[in-house]
């Protein structure tokens, strides 16, 4: 079986990348694997038709074709062809105010895309519930983003006099403005990967923030952030996953994170959660982890067996079978 993987070009953004790796690595034994980058960034017309001509010359009747995300109009180019999209948020329509963007984009990026598509994977079940808010059909399936099996359980005590809280992401939905004001008289240290706005660097400084600051990571580098962390800090106001819970988890972290979909689902209790539009919510919830050593430890041990449902061996196995189906039809 022969399986042609389109990804968006990497300077848009890596992690559709990373979780797809961690998938292929698994998968190539015992499939043709191929994969394409479409050569342009943008997303204006002309770099779109180009980007769907670029996909329709590898077209392959004999392969399945799996559109990755965030590129969902190439789709355009497959008509005819055995195809699968993975559909990680809608947060591209859910942020638009614009009418007629709005519509441009539900007509190019959802709807033609999953009609023309034979299956649409959507990373969680509230991203289903999310797409079928917008467009009823009945090809979508739910399989979970497999954790990287660079990530690994390392034990480490906690520092109560000082505790190292991890923050990944800097973009509007990560909340770190409130992140900061709840923080403000906690003796941490806050470890934020991301690049920093002037805006956020001023309120580091007016709630006096002990911080540090990192970006463009390799995997390894993010792997060892994990590691040297106390708590790992994901209270996002949106997401259509939230792979840093799974990767805490699966370090042996406690986890801080949004009592909001599909963050629930994901974490499965076994997080702290909080009001991630309440500052007062965030902050009791550190008090409480930084003051409770039962309450870490049982975390924790939630946390490692959560993990285990998104294994990069088990969720190839999803992927194997949706496969199978598709080239057997």
């Amino acid at each position: 079986m022969k399986i042609n993987y389109f990804f968006r070009h990497p300077r848009v953004g890596h992690s559709i990348h990373r979780v797809f790796r961690t998938l292929i690595h698994e998968l190539d034994k015992s499939l043709g694997i191929y994969i394409y980058e479409v050569p342009y960034t943008g997303s204006m017309p002309y770099d779109v038709v180009r980007n769907t001509v670029f996909v329709y010359k590898k077209r392959d009747k004999k392969a399945i074709h799996h559109i990755t995300g965030h590129i969902h109009d190439v789709l355009l180019a497959l008509i005819g062809m055995k195809t699968i999209l993975t559909v990680h948020d809608l947060v591209f329509l859910d942020n638009v105010k614009n009418p007629i963007k709005r519509l441009y984009k539900w007509l190019f990026w959802l709807y033609l895309p999953i009609k023309i598509a034979d299956k649409v994977v959507c990373i969680s079940n509230q991203t289903k519930l999310n797409v079928l808010s917008k467009i009823k059909t009945d090809k979508l399936v739910v399989i979970y983003n497999a954790i990287d099996p660079i990530f690994k359980y390392v034990e480490k005590p906690f520092n109560l006099k000082k505790p190292i809280i991890l923050h990944i992401g800097t973009g509007w939905n990560k909340n770190l403005g409130r992140t900061i004001e709840a923080l403000s008289g906690i003796p941490c240290h806050l470890r934020i990967i991301g690049g920093l706005q002037e805006s956020q660097k001023t309120l580091l400084k007016k709630y006096k923030i002990e911080y540090s600051n990192q970006c463009n990571l390799t995997d390894e580098a993010v792997r060892d952030e994990y590691r040297n962390c106390d708590i790992v800090n994901f209270p996002s106001l949106y997401e259509g996953f939230g792979m840093p819970v799974i990767e805490g988890q699966k370090t042996g972290r406690v986890v801080v994170t949004s009592k909001i979909e599909p963050l629930i689902e994901v974490a499965a209790g076994a997080a702290a959660f909080v009001n991630p539009d309440d500052v007062h919510s965030m902050r009791k919830a550190y008090l409480s982890i930084i003051d409770d050593e039962a309450y870490r430890t049982l975390l924790i041990r939630k946390g490692l067996e959560n993990a285990k449902r998104f294994s990069a061996a088990k969720i190839a196995r999803e992927y194997l079978e949706l496969y199978q189906n598709l080239a057997n039809e």
